[in-house]
């Protein structure tokens, strides 16, 4: 979660670090609608934690109007506060992900993916973590450090570290985790 202007500036370099952009160019404006989504993301989550003055609360309304349009054009339910630094989406379509999940870093998500709740309890996901287009995962469970979670993969049960998921429901079929398939900006 950004908690001031120094974190926030951190959580933007490493979000374009994951999606291999090594410097903002005015070209991207136009050219890269998820970079500039993930953009907005970080800034309307830096005003609605650090910004509590009067003309900060103004902005952040402005900036969620922005937000809700983009994220409906994209296809993308990405509540903020939910993802650590170093966000890559992959292309754009339907991602829902429920507010109460916490994601931790270096996460590179794909289309046709929910993360949502059962039973009021959301996944916990650890960092470096890979999810293949059209994951699932539902309820309180826990999934660990540097975990791919396959196409098509219907987790309903814990995780442990370093394996990669897949099936219906998901289960461990290999033991080599998500190396290999993120940017290295987080040691693995």
């Amino acid at each position: 979660m950004i908690t001031s202007k120094g974190q926030y500036k951190e959580y933007v370099k490493t979000d374009m670090l994951a999606n291999n952009i090594l410097e903002w160019k005015w070209t991207h404006r136009f050219s890269r609608p998820i970079i500039r989504f993930q953009l907005l993301l970080r800034k309307v989550e830096y005003y609605k934690n650090c910004r509590t003055d009067l003309l900060g609360k103004i902005y952040f309304k402005f900036l969620m109007v922005r937000f809700v349009k983009m994220s409906v054009n994209l296809g993308f339910s990405i509540p903020p506060n939910v993802f650590g630094k170093g966000l890559s989406i992959a292309h754009y379509g339907s991602i829902v992900v429920n507010g109460n999940c916490n994601i931790g870093e270096n996460c590179r998500i794909h289309s046709a993916t929910n993360i949502g709740e059962a039973k009021g309890l959301s996944p916990s996901i650890g960092n470096n973590v890979y999810i293949a287009p059209g994951a699932k995962i539902i309820g309180g469970i826990t999934i660990g450090d540097n975990v791919a979670i396959g196409a098509n993969a219907v987790v309903l049960k814990d995780v442990p570290d370093n394996v990669t998921v897949g099936g219906i429901p998901a289960q461990i079929i290999s033991d080599k985790g998500s190396k290999g398939l993120l940017v290295d900006i987080i040691e693995q």
